[in-house]
This record gives structure tokens, sequence and C-alpha cells, in this order.
């Protein structure tokens, strides 16, 4: 469960990390060049895997809680 929460964490990092991957023009979307709507999308897909991160932890904290007895919840 935790591998795939910092899957989620780093998976952005390493997509905005390696400028060599979206550092081009083509192909444009309605017009805005591929750098900029890459890293727009980006803060999206983000959004998107942080809140998982988040979900997943919770679970996570809820289940070892759980098997300690309830004592931490």
């Amino acid at each position: 469960m935790r591998v795939v929460i910092a899957v989620c964490l780093l998976a952005p990092f390493v997509a905005m990390l390696w400028v060599g991957s979206y550092a081009k023009v083509d192909p444009a979307f309605i017009g805005i060049p591929f750098f900029y709507w890459y890293q727009m999308l980006w803060v999206f897909i983000s959004t998107v895997l942080t809140m998982t991160a988040y979900k997943l932890w919770q679970r996570d904290q809820r289940a070892r809680a759980a098997t300690k007895g309830g004592a931490d919840a």
C-alpha cells in the first residue's frame, strides 16, 4: 500500500523533472504549444494522484489502528 502511495506522490516530480520529454512545441492543442499544455495537464493529474495517495493513506492508517486493537483511532 505504501509503495502505491509513494508512486502516486513521486510520479508528478519525475514527469516534471524530465524536461527533455516535453520541451517541444508540437503537438499543439487549440493553439497552445505542447510545452505549456503538458505542464497544465500535470496540474490536474497531480491533484488526482495526491487525492488518491491521501485516501490510501487514510485507509492504511485505519487498517493499522484496527490491527492494534483500535487504541490509536
